[in-house]
Parts: C-alpha cells; sequence; structure tokens
C-alpha cells in the first residue's frame, strides 16, 4: 500500500521515528491504524451497552436503590 500526504505531515512522522519509538515511517502509521481499530471497537461495545440498556425500559428500582447494590458488589 502506497499513500501520500502534505510534507508537514511526512516530517512530523519522520521526526516521530527519529525519537526511537518507531523504527520507520510505516511501522508508525501501523500503530496509528492499529489504535483507531482498537478505539473503534471500544467505542462500538460502548454503544452495544448503551443501545442494550436502552432496549431493557426503565427501572423500577430507586437510584438509592442502584448505588447500594452497587456498593454491595464492589465491597464483595
Amino acid at each position: 500500500m502506497n499513500i501520500s500526504i502534505p510534507e508537514q505531515l511526512k516530517r512530523w512522522a519522520e521526526a516521530r521515528v527519529a525519537e526511537g519509538r518507531y523504527s520507520s515511517t510505516s511501522d508508525y502509521v501501523r500503530d496509528l491504524v492499529r489504535r483507531d481499530q482498537e478505539q473503534a471497537e471500544k467505542l462500538a461495545r460502548l454503544q452495544a451497552a448503551i443501545d442494550e440498556g436502552r432496549a431493557s425500559g426503565i427501572s423500577k428500582r430507586s437510584i438509592e436503590d442502584i448505588i447500594a447494590d452497587a456498593r454491595k458488589r464492589r465491597a464483595g
């Protein structure tokens, strides 16, 4: 895969490599793509949890009951 980027971005990527964290600009770009993929997956899981919560309807429990249950679970 070949990509074209503006000179300013090229210099940025090369500077990141020069810092020693990446072995090449390709390594840097791969890391960026991996991080983007991980972020998209986290966002998808969060959205699924939100959708599940919204679909479950309105709880008849009070906020105090919910907090008390959460504290019990955390305590252990």
